[in-house]
């Protein structure tokens, strides 16, 4: 099954898809946009373009497992995308995948202004792969 990952942020969100055998998660770009309604367009429109079965968004949990400001704002953001798919879309904890995506990156060569520009992806594939793995583990 082509899944859609999406790591809502406030001026980037990124994107991560997986093959239709879930072997593999890769970052599918970055949108960059701080507007909802125009990230919820192109979120949707990524999702119809690579014919994605699922979405899972990005779920901000706190640490003690309670649920704050941002984790609201993803709850609305997935209902919204929800209401422009005919897929179903789901909340995913994503509690640590984007200090992930910056050691990931950190260990690499990516510096700068260019790892400002991945960090999103590389968290959403991040993402993804937990949720690959927790479907592969159940």
């Amino acid at each position: 099954m082509i899944i859609l990952a999406v790591d809502l942020g406030d001026a980037r969100t990124g994107l991560a898809l997986c093959d239709a055998g879930e072997m593999l998660a890769y970052p599918a770009g970055v949108i960059h946009e701080k507007h909802r309604p125009a990230i919820l367009e192109k979120v949707a429109g990524a999702a119809r373009e690579h014919k994605a079965e699922t979405v899972i968004v990005g779920y901000p949990k706190n640490r003690d497992n309670t649920l704050g400001e941002r984790a609201r704002i993803s709850e609305e953001f997935a209902g919204e995308l929800a209401n422009l798919l005919d897929v179903p879309v789901q909340l995913w904890d994503e509690r640590g995948t984007t200090l992930a995506a910056h050691a990931a990156l950190n260990a690499g060569t990516t510096k700068g202004r260019k790892k400002r520009q991945v960090v999103d992806a590389v968290a959403a594939t991040i993402l993804l792969e937990s949720y690959l793995a927790f479907r592969k583990n159940s």
